[in-house]
């Protein structure tokens, strides 16, 4: 697909998401699924440095087989809506350093779960023509009713009369995430996926993974 440069003023940011989302794909569209991976990324000497890191699990043992991390000189600001724009280039150069590539992503973010539908799961899954998937810690739109404190229990994450994502109680007695697809899959199959990599703690272990290599450097199983 055709790609874009990075430092788009925020008016042409918004209106490439706005062209851009209808590329996006909501239906299952992928194969065997081996390998999954975590993208996250941090910042460091106060926020003038983005650390992109992105771990690969095999599947179904989520055990880590390949990472990489990547700081770069943060080059665009921080805007709600446009976070892709701030963090895909370290992300890019960072996927690019992979040995194994992944059969699926799952993101620190928001896939469609976005004021625009194009969140950074989007835009990253786009991009790369990989199935992706949003997981958010917050909410970033949209309204729902809290699901039943019961580990796989879930509800709608709606928008406008759009259903948008799935808030998802990924362990009893915590709080919430926010799930939504990025490109290529499904809202169940990604509820499905998401919660497949879920073990013992909240966060899927792509995103715990990925977080902890982000922002300390380090796998912490």
């Amino acid at each position: 697909m055709q790609h874009h440069a990075w430092d788009l003023s925020p008016k042409d940011a918004i209106a490439l998401q706005q062209r851009w989302r209808g590329r996006i794909i909501t239906d299952d569209c992928f194969g065997e699924i081996t390998t999954v991976a975590g993208v996250d990324v941090g910042f460091e000497d106060q926020n003038r440095i983005t650390r992109a890191a992105i771990v690969v699990l095999r599947y179904p043992e989520l055990k880590p087989i390949d990472s990489a991390l990547v700081k770069l000189p943060t080059s665009y600001p921080y805007i709600p809506g446009l976070l892709s724009f701030r963090e895909m280039p370290a992300i890019l150069k960072a996927y690019e350093q992979l040995r194994i590539t992944p059969d699926l992503l799952l993101c620190d973010g928001q896939g469609i779960a976005h004021p625009r539908r194009f969140g950074i799961a989007c835009h990253l899954g786009l991009w790369l023509d990989k199935p992706a998937i949003g997981v958010g810690k917050t909410r970033l739109v949209g309204t729902y009713e809290e699901p039943a404190d019961k580990k796989g229990a879930w509800t709608p994450l709606q928008d406008k009369g759009d259903t948008i994502g799935a808030v998802v109680r990924s362990r009893q007695g915590v709080k919430p995430i926010f799930i939504s697809p990025g490109h290529r899959i499904s809202l169940a199959s990604s509820v499905d996926w998401a919660m497949r990599c879920v073990s013992r703690y909240k966060l899927p272990e792509t995103t715990r993974y990925a977080h902890n290599l982000a922002s300390h450097n380090q796998y912490v199983g």
